[in-house]
């Protein structure tokens, strides 16, 4: 399980365990917060494609799908 704190989480880089259309590395782009500094939505964009997607930031906590950072 990787621990994200929401408020680090803009320009955080990630890699997909399991590359889909050849994207394997992703930046967190956008996140709009709520007025109890609660995350309401999250961007992440593909590095080679730059395909842009929302996620569920908690998603990313799960270590079956992800790794912080680019490996």
């Amino acid at each position: 399980m990787n621990q994200i704190n929401p408020k680090k989480l803009l320009n955080s880089k990630w890699t997909a365990i399991t590359p889909v259309r050849k994207e394997k590395h992703f930046i967190v782009t956008e996140i709009t917060f709520d007025e109890n500094d609660a995350v309401l939505s999250c961007t992440i964009e593909a590095v080679m494609s730059k395909r842009a997607s929302l996620i569920d930031w908690h998603d990313l906590k799960d270590t079956t799908h992800w790794l912080l950072g680019w490996k």
